[in-house]
């Protein structure tokens, strides 16, 4: 799949990776004069290589890398705290890891120090170069509003690699609306283009590349009968329930030591049970029971079932704690060891609101055909949502995770919710 970015991102990447080691060679020789000095290297070298591979880890979690969703990489506050945490967690590796043999508090503190101002010089540089740098020349086959949208998109978005233009004969990509919408005529002519050398790829399949998510509007049964190879994905499936299985164990433990403290400060800011069940609808449209720490007020739906808001007057002080770092949806760890939800997969929405979604939504009940999970693509790509048009974008996201999901994925989608839960962004 053409992937404009790509490159670019893999260039930041090893920008890093140089600015990395550059810092630790800075700072021995700032405290020794020469690396020769006490061994200075060879005392450092191997320690700061796990130190290094961690704070790649932390920057590709805090989205440092994430360049296709902003024209500007980062900026030097956000870098700063990124560091910050950075630093935080090499502390506890040389003081946990004996074998490392050192801890280097001064020249941690400088290494860090020349880290954050580096990498920031070196994303103005990058920004300054995806603007100006050359990009894919794309046409558009056909137009409409989606594909007129998206131009506009495209020519917003300079980082993304790619630059729409209105002749064909200069493109080297050309985006069609659909090989099944593609007349006989146009055919012959893609066909030509094709032979010049140029690539020649439907409009779902690059929004899908570009954006991280599949256009529902666009799409029919033909793109489900393409892409949704369910046989290919046994075995995924098989060990990702292994996985949960592992998982849901390992956090039951957090489980029993938190939920005393938890039904406390619940009990104290406001009366009614500790625990909140709810009906959503599971794999194969199965419904079955979520639990939660309670975090709205007793009887919030006294006058029936409506979409959680942002900032949402029913959620409770201690409540609203509890969603910013998730620990309200700790419960439903006994839900994954039941088997009828994962760790990730496409948040299970209420059946109140699923006849009506359906109604408005093309192909909605799609997202039915994988289990439900507690944090999912959609959820790290968008917004808490509480309307019918943020249901279409999180189904977006959703098919996106269908259709591509794999371990890989999985782990992503794991290190991005850690993130989340560490700046509070819960819902």
């Amino acid at each position: 799949m053409i992937k404009g970015n790509k490159p670019g991102k893999i260039m930041l990447l090893l920008g890093d990776v140089a600015i990395l080691y550059g810092s630790l060679l800075l700072t021995l020789l700032i405290r020794y004069g020469s690396l020769s000095s006490q061994g200075a290297w060879n005392d450092h070298k191997l320690p700061f290589f796990f130190v290094n591979f961690v704070w790649i880890i932390i920057f590709y979690v805090a989205g440092l890398y994430d360049v296709e969703k902003s024209i500007y990489p980062a900026k030097i506050f956000y870098i700063i705290k990124t560091t910050v945490f950075g630093v935080a967690i090499a502390v506890l590796m040389f003081y946990f890891i004996p074998a490392f043999g050192i801890t280097p508090k001064t020249n941690l503190f400088i290494d860090a120090s020349m880290v954050s101002i580096f990498l920031w010089v070196w994303r103005i540089i990058y920004q300054k170069k995806i603007t100006k740098g050359s990009k894919i020349k794309i046409f558009f086959f056909g137009h409409s509003g989606e594909t007129n949208s998206f131009a506009d998109f495209i020519s917003n978005n300079p980082q993304l690699g790619y630059k729409a233009i209105g002749d064909i004969d200069s493109a080297e990509l050309i985006i069609i609306p659909g090989k099944e919408k593609i007349s006989g005529d146009s055919a012959k002519t893609l066909y030509e283009m094709v032979k010049r050398g140029k690539t020649v790829v439907d409009f779902y399949r690059f929004y899908e590349s570009t954006a991280g998510k599949i256009p529902v509007s666009l799409i029919g049964e033909h793109w489900f009968l393409e892409n949704v190879l369910e046989l290919d994905k046994r075995k995924f499936e098989q060990t990702k329930r292994i996985i949960d299985a592992i998982l849901a164990i390992l956090f039951f433990i957090p489980l029993v030591i938190l939920a005393p403290l938890v039904a406390i400060a619940i009990k104290i800011n406001s009366s009614g049970p500790i625990f909140y069940q709810q009906k959503r609808v599971g794999k194969n449209g199965k419904i079955f029971e979520i639990i939660k720490f309670r975090s709205m007020t007793n009887n919030a739906e006294r006058d029936g079932a409506k979409w959680a808001e942002k900032n949402d007057k029913r959620v409770t002080f201690v409540g609203n704690i509890l969603r910013k770092t998730r620990i309200d949806e700790l419960p439903q760890i006994l839900n994954i060891l039941k088997g009828n939800l994962s760790f990730i997969g496409p948040r299970p929405e209420r059946p109140e609101f699923i006849s009506d979604l359906s109604e408005k939504i093309p192909h909605y009940k799609m997202r039915h055909i994988v289990k439900p999970g507690l944090s999912g693509w959609a959820q790290i790509n968008f917004p808490y949502g509480s309307s019918v048009d943020d249901s279409m974008q999180k189904l977006q996201y959703d098919l996106y995770y269908i259709k591509n999901r794999s371990l890989v994925l999985e782990v992503i989608i794991i290190l991005k919710t850690i993130m989340t839960v560490l700046r509070r962004e819960g819902r």
